[in-house]
């Protein structure tokens, strides 16, 4: 697997991956169990999203050294482009977990645990799934068709399923976790584990953070893909991917308040997914540039938000429409 990465960069991604979650993991027990506001979200958003830019900027930098400024203005603009688009396939993964927490009645203090563990979890998972598919595309160029047809499926299914509630309780994955494991109705506290009747059963915390580890597996199968039509350097692929992760839980919890606003995000992440599978099945017919890549995807995201706030959901649409009839 060829990476246009130094060993020194490599070296210091995995210590500055380890350094924040351990800041994380430290600000999280000093804090204690506690609901985050908008404003401490928007904080440790924009943290995250300027340590993202920063570390491009080092790896800019690091490239420009070895390989000259134009090798290292596209390398970069490569980081910029899968970060982006990683981030904007984790907000589609951000409205399940609200979803799941909903349905699970979890209390808003529980949720910044569960989202951290979650995180641990998706970067091991995504490690792991980065370098195996850096490998097969290495060894079988034709991988990079499969890929692409899987984005471009995957991308029509999601606009047909767009603007539909997801039904949790036919979830084949619930129903397989409760039929393997005895859970209780409550919680108690952050405990995964407690005593009813003398007998030790999950709590409903535990089925949540399975639940999100199996959504992120879901979502990695597509996000991963989609940003091997960018580029194929294992490097840029895995740091893009695990910065756009480290700041998803802050980002739940910004996107949470505002979720019902961008009730059209699904399709523009939708008309996304379909252009990338072309992309990657167009790759040895013609090379779409990075920079369209870039523009594309953010001129899709700022218009279905821009359509969002001015376009009623069709639910809201029917009840004006029917108060107006009466």
């Amino acid at each position: 697997m060829d990476t246009i990465a130094p060993t020194w960069l490599w070296l210091f991604f995995i210590g500055a991956v380890l350094a924040a979650l351990f800041v994380d993991f430290v600000v999280l027990k000093k804090q204690g169990a506690h609901e985050v506001g908008v404003k401490e979200a928007l904080n440790w958003s924009l943290v995250w999203v300027a340590l993202s830019f920063a570390f491009n900027g080092l790896f800019w930098w690091a490239v420009a050294q070895d390989h000259g400024t134009a090798v290292a203005n596209e390398k970069s603009m490569e980081f910029l482009t899968g970060y982006l688009i990683e981030k904007s396939l984790a907000v589609d993964n951000i409205f399940v977990f609200l979803l799941i927490f909903t349905y699970f009645a979890v209390p808003p203090a529980f949720q910044k645990r569960v989202l951290m563990i979650g995180i641990i979890g998706a970067i091991v998972l995504r490690t792991v799934m980065i370098l195996i598919g850096s490998w097969l595309i290495a060894e079988f160029h034709w991988v990079l068709y499969v890929f692409g047809a899987f984005l471009l499926i995957t991308g029509i299914k999601m606009w047909w399923a767009a603007g539909q509630e997801p039904d949790l309780e036919s979830n084949p994955a619930l129903k397989l976790l409760r039929r393997v494991m005895p859970v209780s109705k409550h919680f108690d506290g952050e405990k995964f584990f407690t005593v009813e009747n003398g007998k030790r059963i999950a709590t409903p915390l535990l089925l949540v953070i399975a639940l999100v580890g199996l959504t992120d597996v879901i979502f990695a199968v597509d996000s991963i893909p989609a940003i091997f039509a960018i580029t194929t350097d294992p490097f840029i692929v895995l740091t893009s991917n695990v910065f756009a992760i480290l700041g998803l839980r802050a980002m739940y919890f910004l996107l949470a308040a505002v979720a019902a606003k961008f009730h059209l995000l699904s399709y523009g992440l939708a008309v996304i997914l379909v252009f990338i599978g072309t992309k990657m099945m167009l790759i040895d017919l013609y090379k779409i540039p990075v920079a369209v890549s870039l523009g594309v995807v953010v001129s899709v995201l700022a218009v279905t938000m821009w359509l969002s706030l001015h376009v009623a959901p069709k639910s809201s649409a029917a009840t004006e429409s029917s108060g107006r009839s009466d």
